[in-house]
């Protein structure tokens, strides 16, 4: 008789995490090793079809065997680390260091230069300083902020300053 795979999944997936574990324990036998609500449920209904209908054929074992010998399957464990690799301390823990990279926008002169556009008849000077931007007396943290002030909309500010590629500096003075 077959299993009414659409009205299974409906209860299924309705049931908690530890509901759905021991359903999988109940199909199973065994004790199920993931709390991934999904996968629980998928299992199930598949054991519940197999069940049901009957598992995979002969056949399909085997060609399932062959395809497994097949493949290209690791069957020894990874080399041995390299001689770069961290050397473990005398309490066991290995020491890494990670360089920390704090690389700057490259569309962005350096600080101290002046940005200089023109809008609407109007002369925007930007001062770039180490952590921000002044405009007229004030530090803003963005060129997109001082160009939603000058304009009174949304602007790209590298677009609004004419930095588009690193080290190009178009709106310089």
């Amino acid at each position: 008789m077959a299993i009414d795979v659409n009205a299974a999944e409906k209860a299924l997936e309705k049931m908690t995490v530890p509901q759905l574990k021991q359903r999988y324990a109940k199909v199973y036998g065994e004790e199920a090793r993931t709390h991934h609500k999904v996968l629980l449920i998928k299992r199930i209904l598949w054991r519940m079809q197999a069940l049901r209908e009957g598992d995979l054929s002969e056949r399909a074992r085997q060609r399932a065997r062959e395809l497994a010998n097949d493949a290209d399957l690791r069957r020894s464990p990874p080399r041995a680390q390299s001689p770069d690799a961290p050397k473990p301390r005398a309490n066991g823990e290995s020491v890494v260091s990670v360089p920390i990279h704090t690389r700057e926008d490259g569309r962005l002169p350096p600080p101290g230069t002046v940005l200089r556009r023109e809008y609407k008849g109007r002369a925007v000077f930007v001062r770039v300083l180490p952590k921000g931007f002044e405009f007229e007396g004030e530090v803003y943290r963005s060129l997109s902020a001082i160009a939603a002030k000058v304009t009174g909309s949304h602007w790209n500010g590298f677009r609004f300053f004419g930095l588009h590629e690193p080290g190009i500096t178009e709106g310089k003075v």
